[in-house]
């Protein structure tokens, strides 16, 4: 009898310590990626499609390729954006993020590629989610401030490697915010 109770004990003390969040919901919130949406600088309410961009972060550690937008795509396809929006993601470990946001980057000829630099600057706060999941970090893009004038939380410039111009003609904060990805947090017009 005594060994039975035993047992008894030992599997209700092992049901117990497994509780619900030892898997993170894929439908859980976790670090979000800073979602930009592309407008039509002819017409501002009309999204536009951007055509092979590539996306490469700058600095140490960055990928030279880019950021990978398509898991399933060829060695080169899967660095390429085809659409009206993407989203990347911002450094947890540092205050600044930079990407040369490349234009028709696929194209042989050089005169129709044309790239862009921004320049994210914020302050981040980690906060716990579940054991399953871990932290996330939210990010807060920064106020304008005098020693970056015409900046709001992010610095645009063009490549100075290429001097092609800037393609990106308006780029407009929606949110300062970044804690979602269902929300559009920067617009790039061009």
């Amino acid at each position: 009898m005594k060994k039975i109770i035993s047992l008894l004990l030992v599997f209700t003390f092992g049901l117990s310590s497994c509780e619900k969040d030892d898997i993170c919901d894929a439908n859980t919130p976790t670090t979000p990626r800073l979602v930009i949406k592309f407008y039509s600088s002819a017409d501002p309410s009309t999204p536009r499609s951007v055509t092979n961009l590539r996306v490469v972060g700058i600095g140490p550690g960055a990928d030279p390729n880019g950021i990978v937008f398509n898991e399933n795509g060829t060695s080169t396809t899967k660095y390429l954006a085809n659409g009206n929006t993407i989203s990347i993601p911002l450094k947890i470990d540092e205050d600044i993020t930079g990407y040369k946001f490349i234009l028709d980057s696929d194209d042989p000829n050089p005169d129709v590629t044309n790239s862009d630099i921004i320049t994210f600057n914020y302050t981040r706060q980690t906060s716990y989610v579940s054991r399953a999941c871990g932290f996330k970090t939210i990010f807060l893009l920064n106020e304008q401030t005098t020693e970056l004038p015409n900046t709001s939380g992010y610095i645009r410039t063009d490549d100075p490697d290429t001097g092609d111009g800037v393609w990106m003609k308006t780029l407009n904060l929606k949110t300062r915010n970044i804690e979602l990805e269902n929300e559009t947090h920067l617009e790039i017009l061009f």
